[in-house]
């Protein structure tokens, strides 16, 4: 006696695109709003619905008056399929959800993501290994409202967000070896305001200039200084190390150059404030939540070697 086989047989679907054309059509009650929801011609729905009729062999809406109605079957097929696409419609969402909450986006200005955060990116990496990061350039809130934080030069009080404090502020004068050694000598602070100067140009005033960190340091200065204006510290510290002038150094942005020796303090006096650098994140958000841990990570690296 041949043994007995069982076969399984295995049920054909019907098109994806003609179930979501009939799963539409059946919500709006209308082939021509359908088509506006998927963003297709009024025809295409038509056919969809057809074709879809024609496979399963009945009828799924009574066609006689507007808006559409369902047959007995076509409300069937409507309510397990809105049930199905409703189920996968939150798995989508909570799959997208996951993915964005691995994302970490900070946005600063250019010079301390170049001088201060790369330096220390592999360190970052390695202290929030599930976490996409991403970088943009720009520390004005109302400007990048999806950045996660915002590193913010200021004092730290800016309405609807927590402050963490990276950098405090002080300011001194810096220069190459090759500018220093076409002095002769090093010059003293009054002699600084007939030397070169490369200034940072800052429409809303939050930085240093050279007169207001001259007279900070008790120096008069000149009706006009010898300074060229930079809208970019990056090409300002450049031009400070291609020998050009002598520039103004935020304590710790630019500790490698200063360590190397590619820049040098071309005099001691250092003007502090209370105003520094600070990670800023939207008020209420919970300590335990990624996005406070890193801001706390940024202030604890301040005061770490480099990576």
């Amino acid at each position: 006696m041949e043994p007995c086989v069982g076969v399984m047989m295995q049920t054909v679907l019907p098109s994806f695109g003609d179930l979501l054309a009939f799963d539409a059509a059946a919500r709006h009650g209308s082939f021509t709003r359908a088509a506006r929801d998927l963003n297709v011609s009024q025809p295409a729905v038509s056919r969809r619905v057809a074709a879809l009729e024609a496979d399963l062999g009945v009828t799924l809406f009574g066609r006689e008056t507007k808006p559409l109605h369902l047959t007995p079957t076509g409300q069937t097929l409507f309510d397990v399929l809105r049930s199905s696409l409703s189920r996968l419609e939150t798995a989508i969402a909570d799959i997208r959800r996951v993915q964005e909450e691995r994302k970490l986006t900070i946005a600063a200005a250019p010079g301390f993501l170049t001088y201060w955060l790369l330096p220390r990116l592999s360190a970052l990496t390695a202290g929030f290994p599930d976490q996409e990061l991403r970088l943009l350039t720009g520390d004005q809130r109302q400007d990048l409202p999806e950045a996660d934080i915002h590193v913010r030069f200021g004092d730290g009080d800016w309405p609807g967000v927590t402050a963490v404090k990276i950098l405090g502020e002080e300011v001194f004068a810096v220069c190459s070896p090759l500018f220093l050694s076409r002095q002769g000598t090093k010059p003293d602070l009054s002699r600084l305001t007939t030397l070169r100067l490369l200034q940072l140009s800052d429409r809303l005033d939050r930085n240093y200039d050279w007169q207001h960190w001259f007279r900070a340091v008790g120096i008069d200065i000149p009706r006009k200084l010898n300074a060229i204006v930079f809208d970019d510290y990056s090409l300002l510290v450049s031009a400070a190390l291609a020998g050009e002038g002598i520039a103004l150094c935020w304590s710790g942005l630019l500790d490698q150059h200063l360590k190397t020796g590619a820049l040098v303090r071309i005099s001691d006096e250092a003007v502090t404030s209370d105003r520094g650098y600070f990670a800023t994140f939207p008020t209420g958000t919970t300590e335990d939540s990624v996005i406070s841990r890193l801001a706390h990570w940024l202030a604890q690296s301040a005061t770490s070697p480099e990576a």
